[in-house]
Formats: structure tokens, sequence, C-alpha cells
């Protein structure tokens, strides 16, 4: 048996030139990016898998190799708010999102709570 002189992982051949390290580097970025992010869950955890795909022709003398990368991130996390649903004097029906005071109370720093967001959402049923 021939002794292979310059032997080499599949993974750190002339893949397009280091291809597979390039786009595993981009998707760690990816990654340390969505730990980063103040909207996603600290401690989820984030996956990056790496596909590689042979293709050998038909007299099996050339194989084509695809390398693709794909990362599963952390979700952003919801953001809740609470509405109180209400009728305007017209019968219609409106949803209010709900603030920590009263609309037009002055807290402790001097400021006013501004009123509350409103959206009209239809003509009550009953």
């Amino acid at each position: 048996m021939p002794q292979i002189v310059n032997k080499k992982s599949v993974l750190e051949m002339a893949m397009a030139m280091g291809a597979i390290a390039e786009i595993t580097d981009y998707e760690v970025e990816r990654v340390v990016a969505n730990i980063m992010d103040p909207n996603t869950a600290a401690t989820a955890k984030r996956k990056i898998t790496i596909t590689l795909t042979f293709a050998p022709d038909d007299y099996r003398q050339q194989i084509g190799m695809d390398a693709q990368a794909k990362t599963t991130l952390a979700p952003i996390q919801p953001v809740r708010t609470s509405l109180c649903i209400t009728k305007a004097r017209d019968g219609s029906l409106l949803l209010a999102e709900m603030t920590p005071q009263v609309p037009g109370q002055v807290d402790m720093d001097g400021d006013e709570t501004p009123m509350p967001a409103m959206a009209r959402v239809g003509r009550a049923g009953y």
C-alpha cells in the first residue's frame, strides 16, 4: 500500500479553498450574536448541523461533494401585554392596552400616565 504523503481530513481538503471552515465560522458568528441578544433565552441551546452530501458519477471515478451548514437559533422571547375590551359610545368594540396607573395620574417622579393605546375591532354583536 502506498504511503500517503499529504494526508488531510475531508474537512481540511481544498473544498472551495476552505469553504467548509468558512461557512462554519459564519454560522458560529450567528450563534454568538443570538446568544448575546437580550431578547432570547440566555440558556437556550443553539445548534449547528453540517451536512456533507456525496454524489458519485456513473463510473465511480469522481465524487461531487456539497457542504451545507444549518443553524438552529433560540427564538425571540414573546412580548406580553394586557388588553381590556370595552365599548365605544357608538357601540363598536375597542381593545385598550392596560397601563400600570390610571391615565392622567401623576407618579412620584411628576410624570403623567398617558392615555392607553386603543384599537377599534368591530361592532358588538349583543
